[in-house]
C-alpha cells in the first residue's frame, strides 16, 4: 500500500475523488440521492464538487508540500497570456453550442435556446455564470491543479485528455443516473452519451489549452464558459431529441480536436522543410 501511494499519486487522486464525492452524497441524502431526482440534482451537483477540490489540495500538500500548493495557486492567478487563449477559453463552448443548435434545427422544431424561452433571463444568466465559476474552481483545483500536470508529463496532451475526460464523465454518473437508466434502452444510451461521448473531447481541448498556457485561471474560465453555455443556451429537449443533440455536439467537438492535432503535425512539417 505504501508503494502504491508513493508511486501512483494520480491513481490515488482519482480513487479519492470518487470516494469523497459519492460518499458525501450518500451521507447527506441517503437513498433519496441515488439515483438523483430532479429536486435534488442541483444539491447533489454541488456536493460532488467536494471530491476534486479536497483531493487536489490534500494530495498536493502530501506529495508536493507547501511549495506545490503555492505553485497551484500561482497558476490560478496567472493571467498574462496571449489574448487568443482567452478567446478560445471563453468562446469554444458557446460557439459550439450555438452551432449545435443550428445543426439540430434540421432534425427538430424544438431547438430554441434556453435564453429565448426563459421567463426570467436575469436569473438564468446569473445562475449560469455564478454557478459556472463555483463549479469550475472546485473541479479544476483537482483535475487540472493536480492530476493533469502529472499525467501530461507521461502520456502527452491527447492521452491525458482522454484519461481525465473518461473519468470526468464517470464521476458525473451519480448526477445523471436515473431510475430507468439500467432498465430501458433509451435512458441507458442517453446516460452513456451524456457521460462519455463528448466530455473527453472537451477535456482534450482543455488539456491542450493548459499545455500552451500553464494557466489554471484560463482552464477555470473555459470550464465556467461550458457550464454557463449548458445552463443559458442549451434547449430543453425530450430524451430522443437530447440524444441527437448530444451526438451533434460530440461531432463538432471531436472535429475541433482533430483539427488541433492535424494542424500541429502539418505546422511542424512545414517548419522542418523551411529549415532544410
Amino acid at each position: 500500500m505504501k508503494s502504491i501511494f508513493s508511486k501512483h499519486p494520480v491513481l490515488i487522486y482519482f480513487a479519492l475523488v470518487f470516494i469523497i464525492s459519492w460518499s458525501m452524497v450518500v451521507l447527506l441524502f441517503g437513498t433519496k440521492g441515488i439515483p438523483a431526482t430532479g429536486e435534488l440534482q442541483e444539491s447533489i451537483g454541488m456536493t460532488i464538487l467536494l471530491g476534486p477540490s479536497i483531493s487536489g489540495i490534500l494530495l498536493t500538500l502530501i506529495y508536493d508540500k507547501r511549495k506545490g500548493l503555492q505553485i497551484m495557486f500561482s497558476k490560478l492567478l496567472k493571467w498574462k497570456i496571449g489574448l487568443k487563449w482567452y478567446f478560445i477559453a471563453l468562446l469554444t463552448a458557446p460557439l459550439t453550442t450555438l452551432l449545435g443548435i443550428l445543426l439540430f434545427s434540421f432534425f427538430s422544431e424544438n431547438y430554441s435556446p434556453n435564453f429565448v424561452t426563459s421567463d426570467d433571463l436575469f436569473s438564468l444568466i446569473s445562475l449560469g455564470i455564478i454557478g459556472g465559476v463555483f463549479v469550475a474552481i472546485f473541479e479544476e483545483l483537482g483535475w487540472t491543479g493536480f492530476a493533469i500536470p502529472k499525467l501530461k508529463s507521461r502520456f502527452g496532451v491527447f492521452n491525458t485528455g482522454m484519461i481525465v475526460g473518461i473519468l470526468w464523465g464517470a464521476w458525473h454518473f451519480i448526477l445523471f443516473w436515473e431510475k430507468d437508466s439500467f432498465s430501458k434502452t433509451l435512458p441507458f444510451l442517453l446516460l452513456i452519451l451524456r457521460l462519455f461521448i463528448w466530455l473527453p473531447a472537451y477535456r482534450i481541448i482543455m488539456v491542450w489549452l493548459y499545455d500552451n498556457t500553464s494557466s489554471l485561471l484560463i482552464i477555470v474560465l473555459m470550464h465556467t464558459s461550458l457550464v454557463a453555455s449548458l445552463v443559458i443556451i442549451d434547449p430543453t429537449l425530450s430524451n430522443t431529441e437530447l440524444m441527437i443533440y448530444i451526438l451533434i455536439r460530440a461531432i463538432i467537438l471531436w472535429a475541433i480536436v482533430g483539427s488541433i492535432f492535424l494542424w500541429k503535425p502539418i505546422k511542424n512539417k512545414k517548419t522542418m522543410s523551411e529549415m532544410g
